[in-house]
């Protein structure tokens, strides 16, 4: 049976759960057959022998066996293209897995899909150590290192560690102030720094200690058994802090560091858009949502926008999660990818007549393995509960969470790590408005459920435990494309035209990403600093006349208006428009330019010069009289003018003289002449 392209291949395990053959290839890819294997990774194996001989791209049902299988391919074909998928743990080993078949059919509809490579990138480590502890048991790890790694230790106190007869590794004491960077970039800042003396006999003794002394490191052993250095210690690579007081897992640490040596390719989980973000504009902060919930400190402000490390990034996806605009859009894979998914996996299910579906969205180590051991030791997932991996719950968004519902799901549980509880607020947050929305179209609410449990039994006695809802939900088949915004909007229309009660308006909680703006027209004065601000548009001017619009369907609730407007006139309302208003810019305010009393020229808004008329006048020492507030009404030219016919012009510096010239001289002896003439001719005297 071929799909997508790809020959499946499906195993009933030694017919340990029930596969009809017939009715997949119908569910699949209707008029073919589908061949069902009883042993196809021992005495059916030439079957996938022959098939990756052929170059083929193939789809197997089966996880557990899939090294063997990789070794095979290695062998006889090492570049045909080969996937597994897991139909067994999570359909077929349950007490309903006679009934899985739709499930079945669905996890291999899913798993065929080609899902688009995530960009990398490159982390260098040269295997140079801080090994940060206390003691004997410190140094014993430094020197049990050394011979793989360059190995300097930070004996945070000595106790009581004995000095080598042969100094193998640099030894330094210190306390840590700070840690920054990642595997091949640390940097340590440390107190008290001390390098120990060379004269030390039975114990320990260090030369002059100094603070703020700088380090570089690879990698960072901390066995100190304090608080971590760094934020989120186990998502940071190169950064491992096992108990000291567990010997085993000290060894599997350095085990760990051994091998964290050379060039490594870590996934770019979020692809970062600084054109869409509205973290701030001139100064005034809107959107901090990324900034509260990234819990490895990866992310800072930059100038208008935040910056997102890579290398220090841990993949939580808790920052596209709550980002409004899909400025931070995980990549791990894309959104649209994951609907792609959904949308394959819920129709198909439905295609092949399964009853309403439980979307259950883990990630792919906790998650994975707690199914594994409900279906090996319990109950097995219900037939109509859909496995749905991810690489981390908290990666889940209003785009992927509406668009599961969107498709069908009826309930969607998302199975969470007890460990990541403290990384659950943007989560819990878009949970909250996932609800409100539901609630607000007529589908009820607590069909979105965070299931933070890492007890198989408990996990399973929940599935198998949950009520039907009603009314049913939406089967939409709308394509996942876009940024997060088209994808948000597309999702929401189809709940809306599929809601038992389609309302035009559902109010939201604070912090949704939809809204309108409202203005106090009575005290804005069309000064349009929040036109200036805004990120999005969604508050726009008239370039012909004094005027504000607003458009709700482009508005993030980011608040740069509202930090912005010098009046304080503008708040927020968190809700859904669907009438055709908030697809449209709606005049909010609007006014007669204001006039120049002198010459009549429009030059600004009435509101802004009155307003400013009405603050200075008689309180400001340059506007104590009519004319100076007159001044005010005028435009920018009769300003000038005006002044400077006044009395009073602070620029006036007296009648300017007149330049001297050689005829000014020439006619002054001339005069001056004439007039001595003249005086002697009343004297009598002759020349």
């Amino acid at each position: 049976m071929k799909l997508r392209d790809k020959e499946v291949l499906v195993c009933n395990c030694e017919v340990s759960m029930a596969l009809d053959g017939r009715r997949l290839a119908d569910a699949l890819a209707p008029g073919e057959a589908c061949a069902v294997h009883t042993q196809l990774c021992r005495a059916q194996l030439d079957r996938f022998r022959s098939r990756v001989a052929e170059g083929g791209p193939l789809l197997v049902g089966c996880t557990q066996e899939a090294p063997l299988f990789e070794e095979v391919r290695n062998e006889f074909g090492p570049d045909a293209d080969v996937r597994y998928t897991n139909i067994r743990e999570r359909a077929g080993w349950a007490e309903e897995g006679g009934a899985a078949l739709p499930k079945i059919a669905a996890l291999l509809a899913e798993a065929a899909l080609d899902v688009p490579p995530t960009p990398t990138v490159t982390l260098e480590s040269q295997g140079t150590c801080l090994v940060y502890g206390r003691g004997q048991a410190a140094l014993d790890a430094a020197r049990q290192l050394q011979d793989r790694l360059q190995v300097t230790l930070l004996l945070l106190d000595a106790l009581d560690a004995i000095p080598p007869w042969r100094m193998e590794v640099p030894v330094y004491q210190g306390r840590i102030r700070q840690v920054a960077g990642h595997i091949g970039a640390f940097e340590v800042v440390i107190d008290r720094h001390a390098p120990a003396a060379a004269s030390s006999r039975d114990a320990f003794r260090f030369e002059r200690a100094a603070d703020g002394v700088q380090a570089r490191a690879d990698l960072v052993l901390d066995l100190s058994g304090g608080a971590p250095l760094v934020t989120a210690p186990d998502k940071r690579d190169g950064y491992l802090r096992p108990d000291p007081a567990d010997p085993v897992a000290v060894q599997r640490a350095m085990f760990e560091l051994t091998d964290l040596v050379g060039e490594f390719e870590k996934p770019r989980y979020v692809d970062f858009d600084a054109r869409i973000c509205v973290h701030s504009r001139n100064g005034r902060t809107g959107c901090t949502r990324c900034l509260e919930v990234c819990p490895a400190g990866a992310i800072e402000p930059h100038g208008d926008t935040v910056r997102i490390d890579p290398y220090i990034c841990g993949g939580c996806g808790a920052c596209h999660s709550v980002c409004p605009t899909g400025a931070a859009g995980y990549d791990f894979p894309k959104a649209s990818a994951l609907l792609e998914r959904l949308r394959t996996l819920l129709g198909t299910y439905r295609g092949a007549g399964g009853p309403e579906p439980v979307l259950l969205a883990h990630d792919e180590r906790h998650g994975a393995e707690v199914i594994s051991l409900i279906s090996r030791f319990g109950r097995g997932l219900p037939a109509r509960v859909l496995p749905f991996a991810l690489n981390e719950a908290t990666q889940l968004g209003l785009d992927v969470l509406l668009g599961a519902f969107a498709y069908g799901a009826g309930r969607v549980l998302v199975l969470v790590p007890p460990k990541r509880r403290d990384e659950l607020a943007g989560l819990q947050a878009q949970a909250g408005h996932v609800d409100a929305i539901l609630a607000g179209l007529g589908f009820g609410r607590g069909r979105l459920e965070l299931l933070v449990e890492d007890d198989p039994e408990a996990v399973e006695a929940r599935l198998h435990d949950l009520p039907e809802v009603a009314p049913a939900m939406p089967a939409s088949t709308y394509l996942p494309a876009g940024g997060k915004r088209t994808l948000m909007r597309l999702a929401i229309d189809a709940l809306h035209e599929g809601a038992p009660e389609p309302r035009d308006v559902v109010p939201l909680p604070l912090g949704a990403p939809f809204g309108r703006a409202l203005v106090d027209t009575a005290g804005c004065t069309l000064c349009l600093a929040c036109v200036s601000v805004c990120p999005t548009g969604a508050f726009r001017d008239d370039p012909e006349r004094p005027q504000l619009a607003f458009q709700e369907e482009a508005c993030v609730q980011c608040g740069l208006c509202v930090a912005t407007c010098p009046e304080r006139v503008i708040s927020l309302e968190p809700r859904l428009n669907f009438t055709p208003e908030a697809k449209r810019a709606v005049v909010v305010k609007e006014e007669e330019p204001a006039t120049c009393i002198r010459c009549g020229k429009p030059f600004g808004t009435r509101a802004s010069i009155e307003k400013i008329a009405r603050t200075l006048a008689d309180r400001h020492w340059m506007f104590q009289d009519t004319a100076a507030v007159d001044r005010i009404r005028m435009c920018e030219d009769c300003r000038v003018i005006v002044q400077f016919e006044t009395r009073d012009n602070p620029l006036a510096a007296g009648e300017r003289p007149r330049p001297r010239t050689t005829d000014d001289y020439l006619r002054e002896r001339e005069e001056i002449e004439a007039a001595r003439r003249r005086a002697r001719e009343e004297r009598g005297e002759n020349d």
